[in-house]
């Protein structure tokens, strides 16, 4: 029986060894099947693909689709790179008419490098747009880039140099981009000229603008117009002017936080434009101070005061007060009063007061002059004198009123009381 046992334990094993030798084979082909095959790039098949047509053709792949493409035009930019280092360490050792000819091939390489590099990054831009990571593609980009000159040769220096400027991906792109940009910079300054000129016959006819108001909107106008010609040039120079706005904006926040106060004069500034409550040549009371309006600029008035003082005032703190425009109209009424004694004819000096009036042709007709008692003061019985002038004639009637209401109230004997106090005294008896 044991033997017998022995016996088919060795059976029950040989058996178990055939199937291992049978189904190891097949093992290795089954744990492949199982994997998934490594997506292959389907733009890398013509390197000199046009990069307008490899635009459209990555523009409608996903992000991940992208990673595969730019992982393959990197691992065909890689392999090309490798063939410059490879010629580039061949030229150490080689002299003569055999260096000048390797440094003409590492030229061509190197052109045929900047296809490659462009073509990557058609791809990774794309990438970029559909919010994928690109900094180890930019990276390797930046480290490549750039062309190696050994000064202690001259004549490997010429040949490097010369040969940079006959590439078509070298000097002749450069010399291309930089007249692009030049044309475009001028043509920039031309149009922003001919807009500006045209907004300024459009302002012209509006007429409840200010001057200020019109001058500002011509220089927007013209500045803007030269500021996207230039943004448009740069991009010739194969500049990313995505960044370049960023941190302009980025620079304009922090401005903009620093320079509060300004601002607000700015906008304030603005504010006053567009309503205008005064303009250049009126005579305002603004800020706490009265004068003519000497200037104006965005952020402050410019005053010049009766007194011939110069006075700066800031927009904000004009924007936040009472503003009273003087001579904001045509016309004004003179306000005066004159008293006269208790004793003296009230119809009298009544017509002398008319006849003041009508006799000075500076005053208008229409409104009509008010000549009335106002008031029965301490000293005097007051007449209210109310002409209207044209806002020129303001000061000179003022005065010319003045100066002749005293002269006739002296020649007809009307009295013009003063302030007076009467003195009793009371006499006290001694005992």
């Amino acid at each position: 029986m044991k033997l017998k046992h022995v016996l088919k334990n060795q059976r029950i094993l040989s058996a178990f060894i055939i199937w291992a030798i049978i189904l190891v084979p097949f093992s290795g082909t089954f744990a492949e099947s199982d994997k998934k095959p490594e997506p292959t790039p389907l733009t890398t098949n013509n390197p000199n693909i046009s990069k307008e047509e490899l635009e459209y053709l990555v523009e409608p792949l996903t992000k991940d689709d992208l990673s595969v493409e730019a992982n393959g035009w990197l691992q065909v930019l890689k392999k090309h790179v490798g063939k410059v280092s490879d010629t580039q360490i061949q030229i150490l050792t080689a002299k003569g008419d055999e260096k000048t000819k390797l440094l003409e091939t590492v030229n061509k390489l190197k052109e045929e490098q900047t296809a490659l590099t462009d073509r990557l990054k058609v791809v990774i831009e794309e990438l970029k747009s559909k919010r994928g990571e690109i900094k180890d593609y930019e990276s390797y980009i930046t480290a490549i880039t750039g062309v190696t000159v050994d000064v202690s040769d001259a004549s490997a220096t010429w040949t490097v140099i010369t040969g940079w400027l006959k590439s078509t991906e070298g000097g002749i792109r450069w010399a291309k981009n930089l007249s692009f940009f030049l044309v475009i910079i001028l043509i920039s300054w031309i149009l922003s000229k001919v807009v500006s000129k045209a907004v300024e016959k459009a302002v012209a006819n509006i007429k409840s603008a200010s001057a200020l108001l019109k001058v500002f909107i011509v220089n927007i106008c013209r500045k803007a117009v030269f500021i996207v010609g230039f943004v448009v040039a740069l991009s010739m120079l194969e500049v990313n002017v995505g960044p370049l706005l960023a941190a302009i904006g980025a620079v304009g926040f922090i401005m903009g936080f620093a320079l509060q106060g300004t601002l607000s004069n700015f906008a304030a500034g603005i504010m006053i434009l567009i309503y205008r409550p005064y303009d250049v040549g009126d005579f305002v009371d603004v800020g706490g101070v009265l004068g003519k309006v000497d200037a104006m600029t965005i952020v402050s008035t410019t005053l010049r005061k009766p007194d011939n003082q110069k006075v700066v005032v800031p927009n904000n703190k004009i924007w936040g007060d009472i503003i009273t425009n003087i001579t904001g109209t045509s016309k004004r009424r003179v306000d005066l009063v004159f008293g006269i004694g208790y004793s003296d004819d009230i119809g009298k000096a009544q017509k002398i007061l008319e006849k003041i009036l009508a006799n000075n042709e500076s005053i208008l007709k229409d409104p009509e002059p008010v000549v009335k008692v106002h008031e029965l003061a301490d000293s005097s019985v007051n007449f209210v004198v109310r002409p209207w002038v044209k806002t020129e004639n303001y000061w000179d009637v003022y005065w010319e009123i003045t100066r002749a209401v005293k002269e006739r109230f002296d020649a007809e004997g009307v009295s013009i009381p003063f302030p007076q106090r009467d003195i009793h005294l009371h006499q006290i008896a001694s005992t």
